[in-house]
């Protein structure tokens, strides 16, 4: 029998997603809606299973913890990629890491969301309304404006997409952007001082990395104008979170948006859930229905592949090669 944990399913949703009913009567899901990931607590809930489904970064796996994971033969994250799996150490331990596909269209629709509620004031004038008042702040239009989009990927080439059909200028920065994307994408290549310099907007789309980590620090900042706007809807630590919370309490830029933060949840007595000039989420870039159906029944599709000895959108499939491949038992 095949044991099977869902992680960190905040919403409790993961059984309505999908068919778990299609995996063998032997085999026992178990879904946790808490969200465990400190000290001890994640190894005693955990070492008892040979199959985990995390949820984005939700729960980090790094080599400490699937050291004292046993059992584990199957790891799956939703995405095909997870900044927060050691995948050298999973490799190493005979583990395999599966993915699996998401929306295509989900984060870069949020992010334009974020930029509509910052640059108009939709939460304040939303809680201002509710609480008896009227029109107490005045927005910010997007046409004529310049959108800096910081990587110019899947995701950034979307968003500069959106800003074009609200009529703004798009200029673009990465480290390794080229003229002919930026020019499919419809922007203009600047430098980084630039595009920080320039910008009314600037958006993040980065994967985090050792080279991305910590890329917009202090100085960066102190570059934007002062009635410009950063939204970051990628990694947390790819903006330097103390520098940043310095910032829009001075009124050095006229605020930020946030759907991603240096440690999530975001702890209940963290200093942005008390700073004005920001919009702050949880995390929502990947949380939709439609792309929630598709990464719950792609997880399935992992298990059901793994069991049958034939493992599927394996992310280091290095591991198939090796001696001490942790395999299924058979039924």
């Amino acid at each position: 029998m095949a044991t099977v944990a869902v992680l960190d399913d905040y919403q409790g949703v993961a059984k309505d997603m999908a068919d778990w009913g299609v995996l063998p009567a032997e085999v026992k899901v178990r879904v946790f809606r808490d969200h465990v990931a400190q000290g001890e607590a994640p190894v005693e809930r955990l070492k008892g299973f040979d199959i985990l489904v995390g949820m984005r970064e939700r729960t980090p796996f790094p080599r400490s913890l699937l050291e004292r994971l046993p059992k584990l033969k199957l790891l799956v994250t939703t995405g095909m990629s997870n900044a927060s799996f050691d995948m050298d150490a999973a490799t190493d331990m005979g583990i395999v890491v599966a993915g699996t596909a998401g929306s295509g269209v989900s984060t870069g629709e949020l992010t334009w969301g974020l930029i509509i509620a910052l640059t108009r004031h939709i939460p304040q004038e939303d809680q201002a309304t509710r609480a008896g008042n009227w029109q107490t702040t005045v927005g910010t239009e997007l046409s004529g404006k310049t959108l800096g989009v910081v990587g110019l990927g899947r995701i950034g080439g979307q968003v500069a997409a959106y800003g074009r059909a609200f009529g703004m200028h798009v200029i673009a920065w990465s480290q390794n952007l080229t003229q002919e994307r930026a020019a499919e994408c419809g922007a203009r290549l600047v430098t980084q001082d630039e595009l920080f310099t320039q910008a009314d907007v600037t958006t993040i789309h980065l994967r985090l990395s050792d080279r991305t980590c910590g890329l917009v620090t202090s100085r960066e900042l102190a570059l934007m104008k002062p009635t410009a706007y950063l939204v970051n809807t990628s990694r947390g630590p790819i903006v330097d979170e103390a520098a940043l919370m310095d910032v829009p309490q001075r009124k050095a830029i006229a605020g930020a948006a946030l759907d991603v933060f240096d440690q999530e949840p975001l702890p209940v007595d963290h200093p942005l859930r008390r700073m004005g000039n920001t919009v702050i989420t949880p995390h929502l870039g990947y949380v939709t229905m439609e792309g929630y159906r598709t990464m719950y029944s792609q997880a399935i599709e992992d298990i059901q592949a793994f069991l049958n000895g034939r493992p599927i959108r394996v992310i280091n499939p290095e591991v198939l090669k090796r001696p001490n491949l942790r395999r299924p038992r058979r039924r």
